[in-house]
């Protein structure tokens, strides 16, 4: 599907942690189709979100491997970026997250993700992660399937 389709009518875009990390780190099929929507963000078209799941979860591998610099672009993205959204969690989003578990059998960082889209009223949520297309509440968006 391409890009433009699957963005059809979407103002508020909920991203999962691959999405950052694939532009981040110039990954070299999906960064084209993320930038594509950054772009969207900063040019106000789109707000995107996110949670601070995305935080803790891209700053492993640049903690693993003393690599400052990375841990300071993924701060300064997830942080200051215009059109992009870093939410906090907070009890009702954990509840929300314990019944998409249940319903879903999703791991908890990925309910807590979903959990913070819906509430923020996301029509979509774009990640890579097949097993959250699952998910009935918000229309998923999976890398993989889009194209430019």
């Amino acid at each position: 599907m391409k890009i433009d389709d699957a963005l059809h009518g979407v103002t508020r875009l909920g991203l999962d942690t691959a999405p950052v990390i694939y532009l981040v780190e110039a990954h070299p099929r999906n960064r084209p189709i993320v930038r594509n929507a950054v772009q969207r963000m900063a040019d106000g078209h789109i707000s995107g979100i996110t949670s601070i799941v995305t935080l803790g979860e891209v700053l492993v591998q640049p903690f693993a491997r003393g690599n400052t610099a990375l841990r300071q672009r993924y701060r300064d993205i997830l942080l200051h970026s215009d059109g992009l959204q870093t939410h906090p969690i907070g009890a009702a989003d954990a509840e929300r997250a314990a019944e998409l578990r249940a319903r879903y059998r999703l791991r908890l960082p990925d309910a807590l993700q979903v959990a913070v889209a819906i509430r923020e009223n996301c029509q979509a949520f774009l990640t890579n992660d097949r097993r959250l297309a699952r998910v009935a509440e918000l229309r998923v968006l999976v890398l993989d399937d889009l194209e430019l």
